[in-house]
C-alpha cells in the first residue's frame, strides 16, 4: 500500500473537521509502515516570503526576494521550513529529496538562501511545519473515510490558486467536488436532502 499512496495527494473528505486539515490537500511525500510525512499545500500562512527572508537575515537581491507562496504545511514543528520545488534545476543537488521527476523538497538553509537571492524564482513553495502520521495511523484514517488518496498533479501545487486546490485535486481523481458526500451544496442545488 505504501508505494500506491506516495508520492500523491491526500484530499480531506468533507467529513474531516479537524481545523488543521479541513478541506486540505496534502502532498504525501513518504508513506511506509513506520509512518508517513506530507505537507499541506493549500493553506496560505499569514507571513509573506519577504518577511521570512528578513527574519532569518538572508541575503536578497536589490529587486527584493521572489514572491514565493508560504504555506502552513501542517501542525508538526511549525517553526521549521521546507521548500517544495517544481523547477528542473534541483534534480540531483545535495540537500534535496526527490518526490517525483518534477518535484523535490529540501530543508536546507543553503537552498533557502539561494532562493532568496533569485528574484525571478517560480514554481516554489515554502511550507512551515508538516503533517505526520505514526505507524498505521494514516491507513486507518483512510479506511475511516477521512482522506481521499489522489494521484499527484504538479499543476495543482504550482498553477492552481490556493482556494481552488481542493476542488482541483478531487477532479484529478475524476470526482466532482459537488458530488462528494458531505460537500457544501452548490448554489441553487436545493440544499441538503434534495433529490
Amino acid at each position: 500500500m505504501a508505494s500506491e499512496l506516495s508520492p500523491g495527494f491526500l484530499v480531506a473528505s468533507p467529513s474531516l473537521l479537524d481545523p488543521n486539515f479541513a478541506r486540505s490537500v496534502v502532498l504525501l511525500v513518504d508513506h511506509r509502515s513506520e509512518g508517513s510525512l506530507g505537507f499541506v499545500v493549500n493553506r496560505p500562512a499569514e507571513i509573506p516570503f519577504s518577511s521570512v527572508v528578513e527574519e532569518l537575515g538572508l541575503p536578497r537581491p536589490d529587486a527584493g526576494p521572489p514572491s514565493i507562496p508560504v504555506m502552513v504545511g501542517g501542525p508538526v514543528s511549525p517553526h521549521t521550513g521546507w521548500l517544495v520545488m517544481g523547477d528542473g534545476d534541483t534534480m540531483e543537488e545535495p540537500g534535496t529529496i526527490r518526490v517525483n521527476e518534477g518535484i523535490h523538497i529540501s530543508a536546507s538553509r543553503e537552498k533557502l538562501e539561494d532562493l532568496a537571492r533569485n528574484a525571478s524564482a517560480r514554481r516554489h513553495l515554502l511550507v512551515l511545519g508538516y503533517a505526520g502520521w505514526g505507524a498505521g495511523q494514516l491507513d486507518e484514517e483512510i479506511k475511516q473515510g477521512a482522506w481521499i488518496p489522489v494521484d499527484l498533479d504538479e499543476t495543482v501545487i504550482f498553477d492552481t490558486p490556493f482556494d481552488g486546490r481542493w476542488q482541483a485535486a478531487l477532479q484529478c481523481a475524476g470526482l466532482d467536488p459537488r458530488m462528494v458526500v458531505g460537500a457544501p451544496s452548490a448554489p441553487n442545488s436545493g440544499g441538503p436532502g434534495a433529490n
